[in-house]
């Protein structure tokens, strides 16, 4: 057998292995659950002791996934600033790489600054509904 093949068996062991674990825990699980009855108590969703009341999920404004999403994208930004803070100073000693790492990453952090002030414009950031035009406004209450 060539000898980059025989590299790959362990691989082929392992995912005959995974396919053979993981098909024996389905026909398992459709086997021994075969042995209880179903009822309607049984298929019913858990709320601490009480009855459900309503449907089994509620509906989110568009705004939470949104903010989640930027939330996420700031966030993954981190892990690449993280690692070229570490080795910034050892980056600094070589004469070739000290301006052009800084300005990378001076470029990296505007492109993240210019999405972050066109989401502030485009008010993915507020939290509050904005008014629509010819509504009336929220009555003035401090007296």
């Amino acid at each position: 057998m060539d000898a980059q093949l025989a590299q790959y068996i362990p691989v082929l062991i392992l995912l005959v292995l995974a396919g053979a674990v993981s098909g024996g825990m389905l026909l398992l699980a459709h086997w021994l659950g075969k042995a209880g009855r179903r009822t309607a108590a049984k298929d019913m969703a858990y709320e601490c002791g009480m009855v459900p009341v309503g449907g089994g999920s509620t509906r989110l404004a568009v705004k939470f996934y949104l903010v989640a999403m930027l939330f996420i994208l700031f966030d993954i930004e981190v892990v690449f600033l993280y690692p070229w803070a570490v080795v910034f100073r050892e980056l600094l000693r070589e004469a070739a790489t000290a301006n052009l790492i800084f300005w990378a990453m001076v470029s990296f952090l505007g492109v993240l600054f210019a999405g972050y002030l066109y989401a502030w414009r485009k008010g993915a950031l507020d939290w509050h509904e904005p008014r629509r035009a010819g509504s009336p406004a929220a009555p003035n209450r401090s007296r």
